[in-house]
């Protein structure tokens, strides 16, 4: 196999090392704990047919060297005070309640006559990895700690997981601090087209009996909303533990 790789300077690269990875065939490959990666170093002559090394535990210090060579070091970004938590691939902020415009388009055009009118919101927590974006709703309108229980955001285009069905929407793919505005203004200038999960309020008139009631209101009634046995700490974690 022959692989060519434009580096844009000369230089003499020699194998070194080895990453192996190893899945599990009863998993799925993004399953928490079906994967293990060993590092080898290379042994035998040069010229020669390389040779594994015995294999080693991987390190934290192993791992940092490695990105720092492939040059993939994440740029220092400020913190403003609505951040949650943050990590390489990941950003978790809240928003306060607030009102803001809701589109609202389906084939049945049950609410298209309140498409681009202003409604009051819950606070909100938001979270965005791997280009995907979940939104939870909150009972009280202030920061919540790691044992704060959350809601169901009270939305169309969400599934159980409060996993956002992207669609159309102009979303920026990536999990920065500076892209977090634009995740809320892409969120809210899309529309809100269909219902994933069967209950998400507890309004007697269901999703569109409580959002007519809502037109230019300034409050979000937080009792509508459907209470989860999900902490923010839960939330926060990666994979699978995002679902209740």
């Amino acid at each position: 196999m022959q692989v060519g790789i434009n580096i844009g300077q000369n230089r003499h690269y020699e194998l070194r090392e080895a990453l192996l990875i190893y899945r599990s065939t009863g998993h799925r490959n993004w399953d928490r704990g079906s994967s293990f990666v060993t590092h080898h170093m290379i042994s035998g002559d040069t010229g020669k047919r390389p040779e594994l090394g015995p294999a080693k535990p991987l390190t934290d210090g192993f791992l940092r060297s490695l990105v720092r060579s492939l040059g993939a070091m994440v740029a220092a970004e400020f913190f403003p005070e609505n951040i949650l938590a943050r990590t390489e691939q990941m950003v978790t902020w809240w928003t306060p309640a607030q009102s803001r415009t809701m589109f609202f388009e389906n084939t049945e055009e049950i609410m298209s006559d309140l498409s681009g009118r202003i409604f009051p919101q819950p606070p909100l927590i938001w979270c965005t990895q791997d280009g995907g974006l979940w939104v939870r709703a909150l009972e009280e309108n202030k920061r919540p700690g790691p044992d704060t229980k959350l809601c169901f955001a009270p939305y169309w285009n969400l599934s159980e997981s409060g996993d956002v069905c992207l669609g159309s929407m102009k979303a920026p793919g990536i999990a920065t601090v500076a892209a977090i505005s634009q995740w809320e203004k892409s969120f809210y200038e899309s529309a809100f087209t269909h219902g994933n999960v069967g209950r998400i309020v507890r309004h007697p008139g269901g999703f569109e009996g409580l959002w007519r009631e809502l037109v230019e209101q300034e409050t979000f009634p937080v009792e509508n909303l459907v209470d989860l046995p999900q902490t923010v700490a839960e939330f926060i974690q990666p994979g699978r533990s995002r679902y209740v």
